[in-house]
């Protein structure tokens, strides 16, 4: 069976865009493939956070990935720092890929630039070397496929360089992954800004549906969705992103192709309510079966318990496995 990984940061809120366009298919692919997922706490520290949000929000994240249906009893679920042998494959891969090549990635520059602007005294070693952690995540597990989009490619890139890099010096050692076009069950965009993709970081409030957000102003934000001055209702995102935005998150909420969803409407006005209502039925069981992990998490806790278990017997031995290409005395 073929095996991925895929993470998601415990940072800012979790919104319909990555439920639909992410979250959701991974309970599909849990059934498909030998699938870890894992909240990577260790990368949301490249840039500070403070502590009792870190702590809150990584258990935050954990909830809603069990409430949104994947099962701890079929993929392998865990928190990232729970698995210290990440850090240690980290380095040896520090240790192999090279200081132009960290320099090279678009995402520190990126990152590092907006720190500066943000006035941050410094920009954090993390930050330039994290690359060398993620290949980490990737290559522990022997991951066979990485779903990523077009902003993660340049990662994958380089993970591939540093295994086969590796390989050459030290002998076979680490899987080479290849790159997997994720299965979007959605294309969800900004509310009020229908050409850009919904975003955590999106700095229009009423353009992004919180996952976790109330009813009430779900019906809201929908009400106030940007449409267009025509008026009729048809499914082409290159002339009419916000009708097209509604129908598309219509289609994925109901399970219906989007472009038929069109000829039964003739307004906007029912268009935005009858896709708010389906957001509003699909999210109200994960709200309830998160709220009911963080009102009592002995079972998340078992849960979280459990996945870093699993996940550290199988990193166990391709640390073991690298650290014995390279040379290192083991302990006896």
């Amino acid at each position: 069976m073929t095996r991925v990984l895929s993470g998601i940061q415990p940072t800012g809120e979790i919104h319909l865009g990555n439920y639909l366009g992410a979250l959701r298919q991974w309970t599909v692919d849990q059934h498909e493939h030998d699938s870890f997922y894992c909240a990577v706490d260790l990368h949301a520290v490249t840039v500070p956070q403070a502590p009792e949000e870190l702590r809150s929000k990584t258990l935050e994240t954990m909830a809603t990935l069990v409430a949104v249906g994947l099962d701890p009893e079929i993929c392998t679920l865990f928190v990232q720092s729970h698995v210290p042998f990440h850090t240690e494959l980290s380095w040896l891969l520090e240790c192999t890929v090279s200081f132009g090549e960290l320099r090279r990635m678009t995402q520190f520059k990126d990152k590092s630039t907006k720190q500066g602007d943000a006035g941050q005294e410094q920009v954090s070693a993390g930050l330039f070397t994290y690359p060398a952690l993620m290949a980490a995540d990737i290559l522990i597990y022997d991951a066979d496929r990485v779903p990523v989009g077009d902003d993660q490619r340049q990662h994958l890139e380089l993970t591939r360089d540093i295994a086969e890099r590796f390989n050459s010096r030290y002998g076979e050692t680490l899987i080479i992954p290849s790159a997997a076009i994720p299965k979007v069950a959605a294309r969800v965009m900004d509310l009020q800004e229908p050409k850009n993709k919904m975003s955590k970081s999106s700095e229009s409030a009423n353009g992004t549906i919180g996952i976790f957000e109330d009813p009430t102003s779900i019906a809201k934000k929908f009400k106030r969705a940007v449409t267009d001055s025509s008026n009729d209702v048809s499914f082409d995102f290159e002339t009419k992103p916000g009708v097209s935005n509604l129908l598309s998150i219509l289609g994925a909420a109901t399970n219906s192709e989007p472009d038929k969803l069109a000829d039964k409407y003739t307004q906007y006005g029912p268009l935005k309510a009858d896709a708010a209502d389906a957001v509003i039925e699909v999210l109200t069981p994960v709200q309830q079966r998160r709220s009911e992990l963080l009102a009592d998490p002995a079972e998340l806790d078992r849960i979280i318990a459990r996945g870093a278990e699993k996940a550290s017997e199988v990193a166990a031995v391709t640390v073991e496995r690298a650290k014995t290409a390279m040379g290192f005395l083991p302990l006896k």
